[in-house]
């Protein structure tokens, strides 16, 4: 597919049905170049994808998010596989005006990154024989819908296990959260992501007996109560290109927050479509010498150049080949896309 008739289908709302009190519409399932998007790949890119208000349902590939949608409030997306190339968003309840429609598809976008041009780096990853399979639609990350929510999940990922992680961010939705139409008594799902106003307005011990964030709490008040009092503006990390601030700058803006380090740099910029940082922790070290069959874990300077020749893109490189096996059969997930 060329550039031309990718914008063609790009066009934001390709079909709406209203029936049975479900709103849905359809969505292409291309980059910005045409680039295929192999769906599945997107819903597993990582961890932070299955983490409410995000939920995955392997069986069926369905992937919901509950999302603030202007004036009707909190709502759960679906977003499943529709007919070829196309993806399709639904929402239960009340239906959508065209206006709130439109920002539901934009948010679908967001998401799933299909605003992202990543033509340069399949250009590269094309003549690499161990990352040549990504060219048949992966490499898109799921990301939420503001780098406030990246933020606060990131740092819930330190120092801890998933489980932890888990725990800290369910409490956090559940109760902080805004509750979308049909959302269970209790439990994260069917909410939105707290604000920042949210959680900076939960007390200390909140974070302690009900989040159990441990010393994260401190962290996660401090950031919370920042970008609530418009002090610490993280969503214009989202929108400023790297010709006005580069990703040195960036890094060194998130490290300067409470409770990111390094790596929480690296990961929150793998959601930022900043991919030159590669994320080199407890985990991504002895799985890379694994599938290397080594015992012992590489130095990271050698890390480092394995994915040097990728530029802008070695972090998403890296991150890619540690996740190759997440989906185990190699054929594309759908019949039309092509290798």
């Amino acid at each position: 597919m060329g550039l031309d008739e990718a914008l063609i289908v790009s066009s934001p709302l390709v079909r709406q049905g209203r029936g049975g009190g479900t709103w849905s519409a359809e969505f292409p399932l291309v980059g910005p170049a045409g680039e295929l998007v192999d769906l599945r790949r997107v819903f597993l890119s990582h961890g932070i994808a299955s983490l409410p208000p995000m939920r995955l349902d392997e069986k069926a590939w369905t992937f919901e998010i509950t999302v603030p949608l202007g004036a009707v409030g909190a709502r759960t997306l679906a977003i499943s596989q529709a007919r070829p190339g196309h993806g399709l968003v639904s929402v239960a309840g009340e239906p959508l005006t065209s206006e709130v429609g439109s920002a539901a598809i934009e948010q679908v976008r967001h998401v799933l990154s299909l605003d992202l041009d990543l033509t340069p780096f399949y250009a590269v990853a094309a003549d690499d024989p161990d990352l040549n399979w990504v060219v048949r639609g992966a490499g898109r990350m799921v990301r939420s819908p503001t780098v406030f929510e990246d933020v606060v999940k990131t740092i819930c990922t330190t120092n801890t296990s998933w489980g932890g992680t888990t725990r800290m961010v369910n409490a956090l939705v559940e109760h902080l959260g805004e509750k979308a139409p049909g959302a269970p008594a209790s439990g994260p799902h069917g909410r939105a992501f707290p604000t920042a106003e949210a959680m900076a307005a939960a007390p200390d011990h909140f974070y302690k007996k009900v989040a159990g964030a441990g010393y994260r709490g401190a962290y996660l008040k401090a950031l919370s109560t920042a970008v609530a009092e418009g002090r610490v503006d993280l969503e214009s990390l989202g929108r400023i290109s790297r010709d006005a601030l580069s990703d040195d700058e960036v890094a060194a803006e998130l490290q300067a927050l409470p409770g990111v380090g390094p790596y929480a740099a690296a990961h929150i910029m793998l959601m930022l479509g900043r991919y030159s940082r590669l994320i080199l922790d407890s985990w991504t070290r002895p799985t890379y010498a694994r599938l290397l069959g080594r015992k012992r874990p590489f130095s990271d300077r050698t890390i480092v150049r394995r994915f040097a020749r990728y530029g802008p893109y070695a972090g998403l490189a890296f991150w890619l080949f540690l996740t190759r096996d997440w989906i185990t059969d190699e054929a594309p997930s759908y019949p039309w896309v092509q290798p």
